[in-house]
């Protein structure tokens, strides 16, 4: 098992298939994009699913969730997602996308063992869309959000991060939509993780705004029924239910006491923690030949160090090097 000096056992995998992405959202890199990494050190698809499989059978992973950059542009998606699902035991599988793409691709990805999405979504309108994400996108994103829902990917969740003064006053609005069609909303406080390094705490909306602005609309209530256990968001009941909202307060309501989570991001390197300084590299001990034991005593190493928490009120703090897109969500 992969477990950290503080007692929490790791058991979901978050793999970062690539850094690239077909958007440039402010909160994640410049608008010009970033220097991508080269082909070679990524992991190759047979590479990957040797990770994955030994994190299944070996150390207790029972999730896998496939991330970026944008994942939609590996192209051998659809045959990672096919093997994984093919591993013993069979784990829960689930992709963080933008939702560019899935509308062609969600119903050969659930044929392929693709059990669910989470689609980003800041805004329903158009403009603000392109301001964000510099490109004029939103039609492809809503496109594929449609197709997820026919495709079985249920439940569909969209992650929302709202800003100051560009997109905070979307919060009722988003909500209202995600009710009409089916999508279960979660909104994410904005994090310290743009390439840019602009971050500032003034700028983030926090959860109890979020909660206040969705108040001034909607009766909400802890949703008690639910255990939330190790999941990030705090679940609320909308008007009596059985409709509900999660806010996942990352930075003002830090959940790291419970956290379930690992990465490895695009070219192998297993990080304990978003936020973590320190890296484990599992792709050249792979490729010097490192037996699956080997790989395993690495990857239960790398957990082993895990911090209490992730320190951002910490005056110590120090963003991560790498930016979301290099990490993996």
């Amino acid at each position: 098992m992969l477990v950290d000096t503080f007692g929490r056992t790791a058991t979901d995998l978050r793999v970062s298939l690539t850094d690239r992405c077909n958007l440039r959202c402010s909160y994640c890199m410049p608008p010009e994009g970033l220097d991508w990494l080269p082909k070679p050190e990524l992991l190759t698809d047979d590479e990957v699913v040797r990770l994955v499989g030994l994190a299944v059978r070996d150390l207790g992973v029972t999730e896998v969730r496939y991330t970026g950059g944008e994942p939609l542009l590996r192209r051998g998606l659809a045959g990672i997602v096919r093997r994984t699902a093919e591993q013993a035991p069979r784990p829960q599988i689930s992709l963080t996308t933008n939702g560019i793409g899935l509308d062609r691709l969600a119903a050969p990805l659930a044929e392929a063992g693709l059990d669910r999405v989470n689609v980003s979504l800041d805004t329903l309108d158009r403009e603000t869309f392109r301001r964000l994400a510099h490109r004029d996108r939103l039609a492809d994103v809503l496109e594929g959000l449609a197709a997820a829902r026919r495709a079985g990917l249920a439940p569909v969740k969209i992650n929302t991060v709202l800003m100051r003064g560009v997109n905070d006053h979307e919060a009722v609005p988003l909500l209202r939509y995600c009710l009409e069609h089916g999508y279960r909303l979660r909104f994410i406080e904005q994090m310290p993780l743009d390439a840019q390094h602009g971050w500032t705490r003034e700028n983030m909306i926090t959860a109890d705004e979020i909660l206040d602005r969705l108040s001034a609309e909607f009766d909400l209530v802890p949703d008690h029924g639910h255990e939330r256990g190790s999941a990030p968001a705090e679940s609320f009941l909308v008007d009596g239910g059985p409709e509900t909202v999660g806010v996942i307060g990352s930075v003002t309501r830090p959940f790291c006491g419970a956290c379930d989570r690992v990465r490895l991001t695009a070219d192998g390197q297993v990080r304990n923690c978003l936020f973590a300084t320190e890296e484990s590299n599992l792709r050249d001990a792979m490729r010097a030949g490192a037996a699956d034991a080997e790989l395993a005593d690495r990857w239960r190493a790398a957990v082993r160090t895990k911090r209490a928490g992730h320190g951002i009120d910490d005056p110590s703090f120090l963003q991560p090097a790498r930016p979301m897109s290099a990490i993996g969500g």
